[in-house]
């Protein structure tokens, strides 16, 4: 496996033109290809990586293979576009932006576990453009609003319905690409993030860099540490990765 030569060749075919290159690797070995994708973004290359197998949801493989700071990581690089879909019509929808991104590169950030469709509105409307989007609006007043990206916005979705069942209003905010939201101007940022309301976070990875949507007292449902061996859905219930804790967060905020 030559990840560096990957990204290295794909960067020399970009910027000879003609082409848009993409190659794939698993997320977590996108640190073997780091200097050339900082590369890409520093000559504004236009270059697709798609990094797939991106949690611990990639099961059995164990924590060599399970990425949980890489994320943050990439999204920390200048001029890099993330995108982590939670379905198959936003995968369409951020293939279709990273295609049609001229100055810089993208990664797909895509899991191995299959996921439920979330979406059944594709349509004219790229939801996924503005970075981020109310996926789920709260019945009746909000009070709670989830957030979350790729596999786990079906997490945040599930804790909804439950927050729902008790009287809750919640929202879930499906967060594609932390990138373009940050492009949105502030009321719709706003708007979308639900000022005053209570804000959980819900990623398969380290909370670094959720701070700024959740605030310091925020609640985050995520990974703490690295992974372990074992069936996807085990791993998720042994680092407390469910609807329940979710669900225990808000609750856990609401006065």
């Amino acid at each position: 496996i030559r990840e560096f030569g990957m990204a290295s060749a794909m960067n020399g075919m970009a910027l000879h033109g003609g082409v848009i290159p993409y190659g794939g690797t698993f997320l977590v070995f996108s640190d073997y290809c780091r200097p050339a994708i900082r590369l890409s973004a520093l000559q504004e290359a236009r270059v697709i990586y798609v990094m797939t197998h991106d949690s611990i949801g990639l099961g059995e493989d164990g924590p060599t293979h399970q990425p949980v700071e890489t994320l943050a990581s990439l999204r920390a690089m200048p001029n890099f576009a993330v995108f982590r879909p939670c379905d198959p019509i936003e995968t369409a929808e951020c293939w279709e932006l990273a295609v049609e991104r001229f100055d810089g590169p993208s990664g797909m950030v895509l899991t191995r576990q299959g996921v439920p469709l979330l979406r059944t509105d594709a349509g004219a409307e790229n939801k996924s453009a503005k970075g981020a989007y109310v996926l789920a609006e709260a019945e009746g007043t909000r009070k709670v609003t989830l957030m979350a990206t790729g596999s786990e916005v079906s997490i945040a979705m599930a804790a909804r319905d439950m927050l729902q069942a008790d009287g809750i209003g919640a929202a879930v905010v499906s967060m594609p690409s932390w990138e373009l939201f940050e492009e949105q101007d502030q009321a719709y940022r706003d708007k979308v993030l639900g000022p005053g309301t209570v804000r959980v976070a819900v990623e398969a990875a380290i909370r670094m860099g959720w701070d700024r949507y959740i605030g310091s007292d925020g609640g985050f449902v995520g990974m703490t540490g690295f992974g372990a061996s074992a069936p996807a859905g085990e791993l998720y219930k042994h680092f407390g990765i469910t609807a329940d804790a979710v669900v225990a967060e808000a609750k856990s905020r609401i006065n």
